[in-house]
């Protein structure tokens, strides 16, 4: 094995890192994780019954902290909610600003994609129930928040507020793991893993 193959394989690095290291490529890492998931969020099919759509902008978030790690990825998602507060029209539906029942779900993805950041730092992108593992982790983070925010957001009971905010959006999440599963294992063998 050759010490260039050694340097990817080894947990410690994710696929951001395989690029040469500048303050310049951070910045356009963390903007154009911002825009990936402004531009996923408009990927949205209404759920009767729900305030809130079932989007893209979950699975890009969580791509992003994967493939930029915990701190480029925390800040993708950072600039990503401020500037849909300041009122950059990429939030769900084309929707901006915070006084929104789904503003939660944006906050919960900040965390999140730190979290798969870290995760896929600890190598749990490389292999495929390790990535699938990452993702529920990730998707926890944004209910643990979201959900809790579109209660009080809206009044409803948490009860309400978990069949409207995330039981319709299960299968789907289940389907987002399934596609980071083949993707991320995939791009590391790509790269020489």
């Amino acid at each position: 094995m050759s010490t260039a193959t050694a340097a990817v394989a080894r947990p410690g690095k994710v696929l951001a890192d395989l690029l040469p290291a500048s303050r310049t490529k951070d910045i356009a890492l963390v903007l154009g994780g911002a825009a990936l998931t402004g531009i996923a969020a408009q990927i949205a099919i209404p759920v009767p019954g729900s305030p809130v759509p079932v989007t893209g902008q979950t699975f890009a978030a969580l791509l992003v902290g994967t493939a930029l790690g915990a701190r480029r990825g925390f800040l993708a998602l950072a600039v990503y909610a401020l500037a849909g507060m300041a009122g950059m029209p990429w939030f769900a539906e084309g929707t901006a600003g915070f006084a929104m029942p789904s503003f939660g779900y944006v906050l919960g993805l900040m965390l999140a994609s730190a979290a798969v950041g870290a995760l896929a730092r600890r190598g749990d992108d490389r292999s495929v129930w390790r990535t699938a593992r990452a993702f529920l982790v990730g998707e926890a983070i944004v209910y643990a928040v979201g959900v809790p925010y579109l209660a009080l957001s809206t009044g409803m009971s948490l009860t309400a507020a978990i069949a409207a905010g995330l039981t319709p959006f299960l299968i789907g999440d289940a389907i987002k793991a399934a596609l980071a599963m083949g993707a991320l294992p995939t791009a590391w063998k790509f790269v020489g893993k």
